[in-house]
């Protein structure tokens, strides 16, 4: 998955298990389906949407009887650019 990952611009710092291509854009690691939702209808300039590792609770990391863990997603950009597109606790 490494090439993938290069291919793609995502940031080491954000890598995760999955990378998938959505109407263009970049979705790495376990992306709630509602902020994947909301980059299509805003469309921002940018490369992606990314949840860095695999933290717990985030979707399809859900495990029953252990604490969620809060996470952030990240849209990145090419030019470097990361800034923090949704938080969860």
């Amino acid at each position: 998955m490494g090439p993938v990952k290069t291919q793609y611009q995502v940031p080491a710092e954000l890598e995760s298990c999955h990378t998938a291509i959505v109407d263009g854009y970049v979705i790495e690691g376990h992306v709630p389906v509602s902020e994947i939702n909301r980059l299509l209808a805003e469309k921002p300039d940018a490369i992606g949407l990314a949840v860095a590792g695999m933290p717990i609770g985030s979707p399809g990391m859900e495990t029953a009887g252990v604490a969620t863990e809060p996470y952030d997603v990240i849209l990145f950009s090419a030019d470097g650019r990361q800034e923090i597109y949704a938080s969860y606790p």
